[in-house]
């Protein structure tokens, strides 16, 4: 199966890095632009994209995925798309594209905590169980079905 996976942070790595191991094929990954780091700013990739290019994996850095670069990446040939950690919406006609769609693994239990920071969210206001679901993505935030829960 072809794969394109979109994630920036750390927290991105491992679900990466079995994609990577594993019997499928990752034919593009997408992450955000490199972003300014340290005291002295230096600008650095994000850990996805360093490791994508380790990997030999092209990759394409953007802060938004609609537009040119959505018409751009809508065009590689894939079978699905893997979302963890992006940091942004992705859009039509990118949200189409993969023949089975996309998937998104998000750090918390839907509904409850959509959108950035849901492990924070849930610490904040005090929740005993959290957890991870796999959904398919569709346009909505954080909306789409749950293919899978795991509860912590």
């Amino acid at each position: 199966m072809k794969i394109i996976f979109a994630g920036t942070p750390e927290v991105a790595l491992p679900s990466l890095r079995a994609l990577l191991e594993g019997p499928h094929e990752v034919v593009h990954v997408v992450t955000r632009p490199d972003a300014p780091l340290g005291r002295k700013r230096v600008l650095t990739p994000s850990p996805v994209a360093a490791l994508a290019e380790e990997a030999g994996v092209p990759t394409t850095r953007a802060a938004r995925l609609g537009g040119e670069t959505g018409e751009t990446l809508a065009q590689i040939e894939a079978d699905l798309g893997v979302v963890v950690a992006y940091g942004g919406l992705i859009r039509e006609p990118l949200l189409s594209s993969p023949r089975h769609g996309w998937i998104n693994l998000h750090f918390s239990r839907l509904p409850a905590w959509r959108g950035a920071a849901p492990v924070q969210h849930a610490l904040i206001n005090g929740d005993t169980e959290i957890g991870t679901d796999i959904f398919k993505l569709v346009a909505e935030l954080d909306a789409g079905e749950i293919i899978s829960i795991e509860v912590h």
